[in-house]
């Protein structure tokens, strides 16, 4: 009897640990951000994803455990909070509801999950950290120099970095040290010597009136016993404005300073503090004697101040550090990723030139600065000029960066190998001019870093068609070039601002290769702060230009993002916390700019930077010329109308739905009323005037077949293949046509290599997107080499369209897949790794088959559409659970869950 006990009993651990070995948890996130330090959120959301070798695994309960250390993190010990089972499939935002949160404070936590195919163990524990909550908890006072030194120029905008030190002893053990920082316009920290972190450019810009970023760091390893020193060196960011000539125009805010505080627990539970006062030494007479986010950086090595940031350092001839005013923002934790150099690049070539002149090519237009070895004799001046492109002669083409200088300069110490790359400053090229190098440089010393956001890559794409996957490269490109702390327009002239058209359905292309949403979270803040008390809303944001045009399609950014994040993520609060915004947004633009015939007439740029009917057309033309349209800004206006009915109710503000709902029914017969052409089309018969009323539902059944065939025509016949569209119809160009039954011209479009195109681009030497589809013969001030804004929907049609990606309920719960069958495009491998985790849809059809390899994350559900004239022609390979649902359109529809399969379908 005792031997069958024993035998049952190690079966029953044996079924047990199988059951658990099924399924896992990874990625445990708090606020989709993973082991974040110093957040202000008092009631943060947790996250996971689950993993699993079975199919159709869906979460039924799920059991969080949070502690004030991970010794307590048990059921028995958790003190903070211990949610209990709470039945519920969410995996996603399950919001902490435990003791209050308190100001530095760590915390440990875990969870647990039971499915359908049985419960995990506890996950491997995760934390999160609380930065300092209150005004209060800053314990220190804003330091710096609030004026130019005799070397500064404050004429031609130069200004030399700021260095500030402070010495300090620990006499005890420290469990923990802490340092919160504010750093404006930007900052490096040192503790005796050694940088803290790999973050640069760091904090994120705001509009430092309105809200001032804070970071957390974590020093305690490098506070042992003994004496210590403190080091940061500040740099001018957007906080000291690249241009100030034109202050109606653009907002600066000072000089330099720091606000800075370092928590120290002991292990004996005794704490201090060390945090920025009179006691702070400081001085601007160091070796980086200019830095400009334009311009460049200016560093003369023989000024380097030795042993600065280390204890003993002699500082006799620094100055007492000076209290200064505040910046007048609100103080807030930064919950974005910091910029850091996330790939190194080396050059493809370097050739000589005249006068002792090198042009290296690093093959790649990118966004960042170049590192490099040198050695020479004491006072030798290296310097380097950026470009994106080349002259006819091989000399640089800078006329497209205007007035920016795009210039790094570096003086040699004379002390052997010197290594270099500047801290503040960064530029957007693929060439550099190198001056004055001491010797015959070689590739070996030169490295390219590439500077964005650290976010994930989380999109892959590759298909039969080389031209669309070279597109796809160029796009990745282009777009972590221009995520610093927020979406920039370009990353090379005297501009790199935040425009909200770039991004309006842009940031939706986006996110299906990075992980943006922390960042453009970050930036609807930026653009409710710039709202201005009576609704209006700015054109660019953080509102570092004042540009207040109120147009329709700008501002219309703030509800799209956070529709973009919505469906990509689920996060219902995105909706909650912005809609106040755009519902006042809505109200002025209504009340100032609607006629009395139901239009709304205000407009400022347009179907932005539409192309010349031939690239010769344009030639030297300055293309930033606007043309207003009311079609435009009534389309867009009554689009948003119908997505705020949606949201109303989603959110909470249910009342507010029948008004929506009555304006979008008086706007749209005001709109066709106006619009309308008995012709069968709308407005001047544009592409752009008959895509937006067909993708926006303004037209009607009966007028919708109409301009369908005008625009087949304006396509096929008119502009034989090409499109015709700015950055307002390149937003829709693409969905328009595969909903409506038109896949083919999509492709085509997309496929094209003559102007316009993608592919002209490309054809043209271009390893990013440009600006302008005839950016090789228009205006040369007017011809960024490295811009996304007209990208539009390209890549939204790439993984919705082509690979069959798409979210049927926000954050991916339910997914719909049905890639679009082409002529000429016979396989797609694509995969997207969603909030809920990976998702893959690898086909290849030819003649006689259609071959499809599919991968569904756990807990999620799809929709699958097959080609196939039957269910019965249909096979899935491994007798996987799958449920057909309906014959549609000469397709095979299946429900299936979570796993991966392979099918095959007869043709």
């Amino acid at each position: 009897m005792l031997k069958r006990c024993v035998i049952l009993s190690v079966f029953l651990t044996f079924s047990l640990s199988c059951a658990f070995a099924q399924v896992s948890l990874q990625n445990l996130r708090c606020e989709l951000l993973q082991e974040p330090v110093g957040i202000d959120v008092l009631k943060p959301g947790l996250s996971w994803e689950i993993h699993s070798a079975q199919h159709d695994v869906k979460q039924t309960a799920y059991h969080i455990l949070v502690a004030s250390s991970i010794d307590k993190l048990t059921e028995k010990d958790a003190d903070i909070w211990n949610s209990g089972l709470v039945n519920s499939s969410m995996s996603l935002y399950n919001t902490y509801a435990g003791q209050v949160l308190k100001s530095k404070t760590k915390y440990y936590w875990k969870v647990k999950v039971s499915t359908t195919q049985g419960k995990t163990e506890w996950s491997k524990p995760a934390s999160w950290s609380m930065g300092l909550l209150n005004y209060k908890d800053w314990e220190g006072r804003w330091i710096g120099f609030d004026r130019f030194f005799p070397w500064d120029s404050q004429v031609e905008g130069r200004l030399s970095a700021r260095y500030f030190r402070k010495e300090f002893t620990t006499e005890k053990t420290v469990a923990s040290a802490t340092a919160y920082i504010m750093g404006m316009g930007l900052y490096e920290l040192y503790v005796d010597g050694k940088k803290i972190g790999d973050q640069v450019l760091a904090p994120a810009p705001t509009d430092y009136t309105k809200n001032i970023n804070y970071n957390t760091l974590d020093i305690t390893e490098h506070l042992k016993k003994g004496k210590h020193a403190i080091g940061v060196v500040l740099g001018n960011g957007r906080f000291f404005a690249m241009r100030q000539a034109k202050p109606y125009k653009v907002k600066t805010f000072g000089f330099p300073k720091l606000l800075l505080q370092v928590v120290i627990k002991y292990t004996d539970g005794s704490t201090s503090s060390i945090k920025t006062d009179h006691s702070w030494k400081g001085t601007a007479d160091g070796p980086i004697l200019a830095n400009n986010e334009y311009d460049g950086e200016f560093y003369d090595a023989r000024k380097e101040l030795k042993g600065w940031a280390e204890p003993g350092y002699k500082e006799d001839k620094w100055l007492t550090a000076e209290y200064v005013q505040e910046p007048g923002g609100t103080y807030q934790a930064q919950l974005n990723e910091h910029m850091k150099v996330m790939k190194n690049i080396a050059p493809v070539s370097i050739t000589k030139r005249g006068n002792g002149k090198y042009i290296i090519d690093f093959g790649q237009n990118f966004a960042g600065w170049v590192k490099f070895n040198v050695k020479g004799q004491a006072g030798t001046k290296v310097s380097l000029r950026f470009a994106e492109s080349l002259e006819p002669n091989g000399e640089l083409f800078r006329t497209n960066l205007r007035d920016a200088k795009a210039t790094d300069t570096y003086i040699l110490k004379g002390e052997g190998l010197e290594t270099w790359a500047p801290r503040f400053s960064y530029q957007g090229f693929r060439y550099v001019e190198l001056n004055g190098y001491p010797g015959i440089p070689q590739k070996s010393d030169f490295t390219g870093c590439l500077v964005y956001d650290d976010m994930k890559t989380v999109g892959t794409f590759e298909s039969s068609n080389a031209l669309l996957n070279q597109i796809f490269k160029n796009s990745w490109w282009g777009i972590a070039s221009n995520y610093k702390g927020m979406p920039v327009d370009c990353p090379q002239r005297n501009e790199r601002q935040p425009w909200l058209g770039d991004r309006t359905v842009g940031a939706y292309s986006e996110s299906f290769l990075f992980d943006n949403t922390a960042m453009y979270k970050k930036w609807l803040q930026d653009i409710r702060y710039a709202q201005k008390d009576d609704g209006a809303i700015p054109d660019v944001a953080p509102a570092f230009w004042r540009y207040y045009s109120d147009n329709v399609s700008w501002p219309a950014t703030l509800l799209m993002v956070s529709d973009m994040l919505y469906k990509q993520t689920g996060d219902l609060a995105v909706l909650q916390e912005n809609y106040p915004a755009v519902k006042k947004w809505m109200a002025y633009m209504k009340g100032r700019y609607m006629n009395a015939e139901g239009i709304i007439t205000k407009d400022s740029y347009g179907d932005w930077c539409a192309p010349p009917v031939t690239a010769e057309d344009g030639k030297g033309v300055i293309a930033d010329q606007k043309h207003p349209s009311a079609l435009i800004a009534s389309a867009y206006y009554y689009h948003l109308t119908t997505m705020m009915i949606r949201y109303s109710t989603l959110t909470g503000n249910g009342g507010d739905s029948a008004g929506y709902t009555a304006l979008a029914s008086d706007l749209k017969k005001a709109f066709n009323r106006k619009f309308y052409n008995a012709q069968g089309y709308y407005g001047d018969n544009k592409l752009t005037d008959n895509l937006l009323p067909v993708y926006f539902g303004l037209a009607d059944d009966a007028e919708k077949a109409k301009v369908l065939k005008q625009i087949e025509y304006i396509i096929v016949e008119k502009n034989k293949g090409h499109l015709s569209t700015g950055v307002i119809g390149t937003q829709f160009l693409m969905r328009t046509l595969t909903e409506n039954g038109r896949a083919d011209l999509a492709y085509q479009i997309a496929s094209q290599k003559t102007y316009p195109s993608w592919g002209y681009m490309i054809e043209n030497g271009a390893t990013a997107i440009w600006e302008l589809w005839n950016g090789n013969t228009a205006a040369p001030k007017m011809n960024s080499q490295n811009h996304v804004m007209m990208l539009g929907d390209l890549l939204i049609w790439y993984y919705e369209s082509l690979a069959g990606i798409k979210a049927a309920e926000p954050g991916y719960k339910e997914i719909i897949m049905k890639p679009e069958m082409i002529k000429g495009l016979d396989a797609v491998n694509a995969s997207y790794n969603s909030v809920h985790g990976l998702i893959k849809s690898n086909w290849k059809k030819s003649a006689k088959d259609f071959k499809w390899e599919i991968t569904i994350p756990a807990n999620t559900t799809a929709r699958i559409s097959i080609p196939a004239k039957s269910a019965k022609q249909v096979k899935e390979t491994g007798n996987k659970i799958v449920k057909f649902i309906q014959m549609e359109d000469n397709r095979a529809v299946f429900e299936l869950g979570s796993g991966n399969y392979s099918f095959v379908a007869e043709l």
